[in-house]
């Protein structure tokens, strides 16, 4: 009896210490136990970056252990319970009632004002495509329609589209992204025609808060240094508040942390100390010790307490403050005293 005991001792603490299989992995193993067809239909709800995990996840799987296996499906049981029976197909359901209720016309106007935002299933496709049939459909397509794609896209995907068109092409293309704030459902439509996709279910698709200049930085931070320069360039030729905007967005303040020490110090100390105190109201406190640690002792507790004597500050004060300051920032780099941190190979 007491070998037993000895040998359930040695064993249990191994079992207890065993450590839980990850969320990607039980889904995996789960697709895995699957067949083929309703695996293949579970990864067309998915987008690109979840369906590589998952494929990768699935090689690995083919290796699970039994306890593995018996985990990923402990886990679905787990979260099952807690998905109410309410939400499987409630949109269908939904649109459905209130069709029948008030008519299409009138449904439509309805829920496009209080059903949940998603992607149009075009904007959805166009992230699976590769970046040169990208490229080729901006050079062909009406520049409108082009600023859409571009404006959909992950940063780095349309830096790399945009890079090999025609300059005044670029130029208009960031131009009209820039100038983008919501898409009317003929634009979606007019984008599903192009790439011949299905309409999504013959419905309207409500306006879709994308693109502006905060968007176009982000692509324009993945391109080249020498080629978001020149794009800058012509777009100040066009709009030269957009393109200041753009300029903003491309280094705010935050980014400040991507800066060695030595530089930020040559930064702030050509800022006024009322300036700098108001910026750093509006940060957490690593940002300010980081900016802080650049400057002599002196100037660090002046500027903390001039923070100390200071209530409240309106937001849009903080906001004007860091500006001021990254401006500084901007017109440091384009001299040469000090190197931003950017996506092209252009940086250092």
């Amino acid at each position: 009896m007491a070998d037993d005991t000895d040998v359930a001792g040695e064993i249990a603490p191994a079992v207890g210490l065993r450590p839980a299989i990850e969320g990607s992995a039980a889904a995996a193993i789960l697709l895995m136990l699957l067949e083929e067809g309703d695996a293949a239909t579970i990864l067309k709800h998915l987008d690109p970056d979840e369906v590589r995990q998952l494929a990768k996840g699935m090689f690995d799987a083919a290796n699970a252990s039994e306890t593995q296996i018996e985990q990923a499906l402990d886990q679905f049981v787990v979260r099952s319970r807690d998905v109410s029976a309410l939400a499987i197909g409630a949109e269908t359901r939904i649109r459905t009632v209130i069709n029948q209720a008030v008519g299409n016309v009138r449904a439509d106007n309805i829920l496009a004002a209080v059903a949940p935002q998603s992607s149009a299933a075009s904007l959805e496709m166009l992230r699976w495509m590769d970046v040169e049939a990208i490229s080729a459909l901006l050079a062909s397509e009406h520049p409108q329609v082009g600023a859409l794609i571009l404006s959909v896209l992950i940063p780095d995907v349309a830096a790399r589209a945009i890079e090999t068109l025609d300059e005044v092409l670029q130029a208009d293309l960031v131009l009209r992204a820039a100038q983008l704030t919501t898409v009317p459902a003929a634009a979606i439509e007019d984008l599903e025609s192009v790439l011949a996709s299905a309409n999504v279910g013959g419905q309207r698709v409500a306006k879709q808060p994308i693109g502006g200049p905060s968007d176009v930085a982000k692509i324009m931070k993945k391109m080249p240094k020498s080629l978001s320069e020149r794009t800058i360039r012509a777009l100040k030729k066009q709009d030269k508040l957009l393109a200041q905007a753009i300029e903003e967005e491309m280094f705010i303040f935050e980014n400040l942390r991507e800066l060695d020490k030595k530089s930020i110090g040559t930064v702030l100390r050509s800022v006024d100390a009322a300036i700098l105190a108001v910026a750093l109201k509006g940060t957490d406190a690593d940002m300010v010790d980081l900016c802080l640690s650049t400057m002599s002792q002196r100037a660090s507790e002046t500027i903390r307490d001039e923070m100390a004597e200071m209530t409240m500050v309106k937001r849009t004060d903080v906001d004007e403050a860091q500006k001021s300051i990254m401006q500084i920032v901007r017109q440091m780099a384009a001299s040469g005293e000090i190197m931003l941190a950017g996506g092209g190979d252009d940086y250092v």
